[in-house]
């Protein structure tokens, strides 16, 4: 008896688990299959599924025909995806640049008003980042930085919420191995390459997809600092071509393929480190 309400369990369990993954992937499915229909197709109703008519004329109008037609201010999809891919990657760089060995310093290196900062980074981050966009524009335009990459990138490589999720994970390095390393002679700078690197990897590749996928999706503050089309990330460009035909619903669900395709790629490419950064939480000595 106590076996068969096992395996029910087991069974209602896994219906349940099903049930919610096709309530969650069953939108996403729709945005594929819309951008694969005539234009103007889902305006019916009630709106169709499956397209009666397969076609791939909102990717052509899209990625081909408005790269080589209308003005050279347009808004254009594949400069974008050239743009987000620059501005997302140096972000990603220069954020890991900054906050991992920022991370190590708060949780393993004794400094003079190290708790206090750190404090005062725990009560920053409660504040809301809209609260900061005002002063920090008016920042860039003093020093010459609107409308340019810079500007985007600059304001959010020293994340504090990268630089503990690190310190979370520097916590659990054994100190017996890092003075061990010191009385072997090791630097600091040679401590940090070669043996706390190594063991924050899943933690590392975990921080990269996070601070990727924040400034590729990010789109009020590009919105804000860039002014010249041509130099619009994705999300922008999508969102003024969206403004432009709001009315066919097939061309916008392309456009929402194009834009979510590459990060959908990056993180099934990427789960292994991203699942083993996120359930281990630590390292182990």
């Amino acid at each position: 008896m106590a076996v068969r309400r096992r395996t029910l369990r087991a069974v209602a369990l896994n219906a349940a688990v099903a049930l919610l993954t096709a309530v969650t992937l069953l939108p996403l499915v729709w945005m594929v299959l819309v951008s694969f229909m005539p234009r103007y197709a889902s305006s019916a109703f009630p709106p169709p599924f499956w397209p009666a008519r397969w076609t791939g004329e909102n990717y052509y109008e899209l990625l081909v025909r408005r790269q080589f037609e209308g003005a050279w201010f347009d808004y254009k999809v594949v400069p974008a995806i050239w743009n987000s891919l620059g501005v997302a990657a140096v972000a990603t760089l220069l954020g890991l640049l900054l906050t991992v060995p920022a991370g190590y310093a708060f949780a393993k290196l004794r400094f003079t008003g190290r708790e206090r900062l750190l404090k005062l980074l725990l009560a920053l981050l409660v504040v809301p980042g809209q609260v900061a966009m005002l002063p920090l524009f008016l920042l860039l335009r003093e020093v010459g930085l609107v409308n340019s990459y810079a500007g985007v990138i600059l304001p959010s490589l020293a994340g504090i919420f990268a630089i503990l999720f690190v310190r979370q994970a520097a916590l659990s390095i054994p100190d017996e191995m890092l003075d061990a390393a010191r009385l072997d002679g090791a630097s600091e700078g040679r401590i940090f390459v070669s043996i706390v690197l190594p063991l924050l990897a899943p933690i590392t590749v975990t921080l990269a997809l996070f601070i990727f996928l924040g400034s590729w999706n990010d789109f009020l503050w590009p919105l804000i600092v860039l002014s010249d089309a041509h130099r619009y990330t994705l999300p922008v460009a999508v969102a003024a071509i969206v403004r432009e035909h709001a009315a066919d619903g097939e061309l916008m669900m392309a456009a929402a393929v194009v834009t979510t395709l590459p990060v959908l790629l990056l993180f099934l490419s990427l789960q292994r480190f991203y699942i083993g950064g996120l359930l281990g939480g630590s390292v182990k000595g």
